[in-house]
């Protein structure tokens, strides 16, 4: 839960703030749509300062194409104005699914009180089990959990790998085909993370608003395929810039060396596209990914908490 957020009831900020100000009146939420190019644009501006300040993002990419498709609530945190002609001060905005809350506080507004005042409305009907991440473990956020009776029950790791070097030779993997690809990738996607509470819930449509973001190419998602065509593993890369992430890679017959041989083709693609730094996320618990993941030259870079309510 922070104020800048990863996946669970983010409800604090990522950073702990200095600012004097104290909250005069509770905040109100307001619903918006990101459709109103208003509401977007207003959002955007939130979202790029949180990120400038605490280095991540606020919401995970599940939570801003449901708040797109308008699958979860998207609520803007408003500071309430004396005059009712008067211009909304958006502080924060939330997104709020059936069990899942992010949250984010405008850097400006931090430490006003805001955050406490937005989760205990977001909350007042929630039933126990509801989730929330903190995005970088924020000691504002630890606390906003205690406060509010949320539990840490998962650790997400994002390693990170300087990229230095010309392109080499690397395993060489087919390409995604869209259209043809997709009904058997959300398959294969599924059995693989049967046991994982987002990845393995990916729909053929939720793979369809991916493929339409604007980091979205078809050589950017490496397919492994067995002797009869069947697709058997995958590394789905998010390049941006110069930092390129593993976004999710995923092999049916794990221990068989085909997972590493798709971490060294999709290094070797984000080298051919000129990035400077790899990075990926993985449960802390999964002790042969992590190894395999260390072994390659990846390092800590920051640490994501779950928290559930009444856990």
């Amino acid at each position: 839960m922070t104020s800048n957020s990863s996946s669970a009831p983010s409800a604090t900020s990522a950073t702990v703030s200095t600012s004097t100000r104290r909250t005069v009146r509770p905040p109100t939420l307001r619903t918006r749509s990101l459709q109103d190019p208003a509401s977007r644009s207003a959002f955007t501006r939130l979202v790029r300062m949180a990120i400038t300040v605490d280095g991540q993002g606020p919401f995970n990419d599940q939570a801003l194409l449901d708040a797109e498709s308008g699958a979860r609530r998207l609520d803007f945190i408003v500071e309430l104005q004396e005059s009712p002609s008067a211009a909304e001060h958006l502080v924060g905005a939330a997104i709020l699914g059936t069990d899942e809350l992010e949250l984010v506080i405008d850097p400006e507004w931090r430490g006003s009180g805001y955050g406490r005042a937005a989760v205990a409305e977001l909350i007042a009907d929630a039933s126990p089990g509801l989730k929330a991440w903190s995005h970088g473990d924020h000691p504002a956020a630890r606390a906003l959990a205690s406060r509010f009776g949320f539990t840490p029950i998962r650790t997400l790791l994002q390693l990170r790998m300087p990229l230095a070097g010309s392109p080499n030779s690397a395993p060489v993997f087919d390409s995604f085909r869209p259209g043809t690809d997709d009904v058997e990738w959300v398959a294969l996607n599924a059995r693989i993370f049967a046991s994982h509470p987002e990845q393995g819930s990916i729909t053929v449509d939720d793979l369809h608003r991916r493929r339409a973001e604007p980091w979205f190419q078809n050589d950017d998602f490496l397919i492994a395929r067995d002797e009869e065509g069947r697709m058997v593993g995958y590394n789905w890369l998010k390049i941006e810039g110069d930092l390129g992430e593993i976004y999710v890679i995923g092999v049916e017959a794990p221990g068989r060396g085909l997972g590493k041989s798709l971490m060294l083709a999709g290094l070797e693609r984000m080298r051919a596209r000129g990035c400077s730094t790899a990075a990926l996320f993985v449960e802390a618990d999964n002790e042969p990914a992590v190894h395999l993941y260390r072994s390659l030259g990846f390092s800590d870079h920051t640490i994501d908490v779950q928290y559930q309510l009444g856990a």
